[in-house]
């Protein structure tokens, strides 16, 4: 009850602000990020200075521990949005998985998806070739109970092989790319838009392969799994990588406190879709903003000032009043 009344208390804050602009310095909001190292924080430091000249607030992009953590940030009332994983977010709507231990989590509501979130598993043991070379092979799959982690053990058991079938390592991207550097693993999980700078840097010294997620398995993991969609790793994405190689992607996507504004949403919706354009100059991964993209494949409802925004551009989104 505590924690409703305070998520109330900062959405009537954030709309009397709205309408009262010389009334409430700042308006500050506050956008729930990832790592420094990583895309969340810089393509989110981009993101709220587009929605700060757009829509009068100062809107700061926060670093955090990413998906999992502003989804509860924003349920907490710390934060008015952030960026999420659509899996994790799913996993967060019916309380599963991540968030089977704390029940479900529905304080948030979509803004929009921004870009893909490539399932990247890479080694530089020429052995391994395809996900079931994986068996026995010491592997890191990310953080216990992080994004990373459940993208792996989807792979894993749709594959027959499951975490009891390798050696799991829980490590960061930067420690994994130390690690097989070393040779104390044999490959890694990594999720993150491509080109991803830990296995850019690994290509450029050291030479990696990336594995195919494809075929049947593919087919299976969609099929358990929603929420996942194909992609397609361009050739010469990475160095020394003259092929194509066929994976999977969830998405990296924006979401909002349920208790916003209608017209605060709209706007923070509006700055930025209708420049991403001039978004994708400042950085790579607005070159992946659209109106299908933003609106294709959630597995949430949106908040009803981003489906207004959807809809005056011919898209109908499901909210959670539908």
């Amino acid at each position: 009850m505590q924690k409703r009344l305070r998520r109330l208390i900062v959405a009537v804050v954030l709309s009397v602000c709205m309408l009262v602009l010389s009334g409430c310095g700042g308006h500050r909001m506050m956008m729930g990020t990832g790592g420094t190292a990583g895309t969340y924080y810089a393509f989110g430091g981009v993101l709220a200075q587009y929605m700060k000249n757009y829509t009068g607030y100062s809107v700061t992009a926060v670093s955090t521990d990413a998906s999992k953590a502003n989804i509860q940030s924003i349920g907490d009332g710390d934060y008015q949005m952030g960026f999420t994983q659509s899996d994790v977010m799913a996993y967060a709507w019916e309380g599963i998985k991540s968030f089977e231990k704390d029940g479900p989590s529905r304080d948030f509501r979509v803004l929009g998806g921004l870009y893909a979130e490539t399932v990247q598993l890479i080694t530089m043991n020429d052995k391994i070739q395809s996900v079931a070379d994986l068996k026995g092979k010491s592997v890191s799959i990310g953080a216990p109970g992080s994004g990373v982690y459940f993208n792996a053990v989807d792979v894993l058991e749709a594959s027959g092989i499951g975490l009891d079938g390798i050696k799991p390592q829980y490590q960061s991207f930067d420690d994994s790319k130390e690690a097989l550097k070393d040779g104390q693993i044999d490959a890694a999980f990594i999720v993150a838009g491509a080109p991803t700078s830990a296995i850019t840097e690994l290509a450029t010294t050291n030479g990696v392969n990336l594995i195919p997620i494809d075929g049947e398995l593919r087919d299976k993991i969609m099929e358990m799994c929603p929420y996942y969609a194909p992609l397609q790793i361009p050739a010469d994405t990475y160095p020394k990588q003259p092929d194509p190689v066929d994976t999977i992607t969830i998405k990296a996507t924006m979401i909002v406190d349920a208790d916003l504004d209608a017209d605060v949403v709209y706007a923070l919706t509006a700055a930025i879709f209708d420049h991403k354009d001039e978004i994708a100059l400042e950085n790579a991964k607005g070159q992946e903003l659209s109106i299908e993209n933003a609106t294709d494949g959630m597995a949430v409802p949106f908040h009803k000032g981003a489906a207004r925004y959807y809809a005056e551009h011919g898209v109908t989104v499901e909210t959670a009043d539908q």
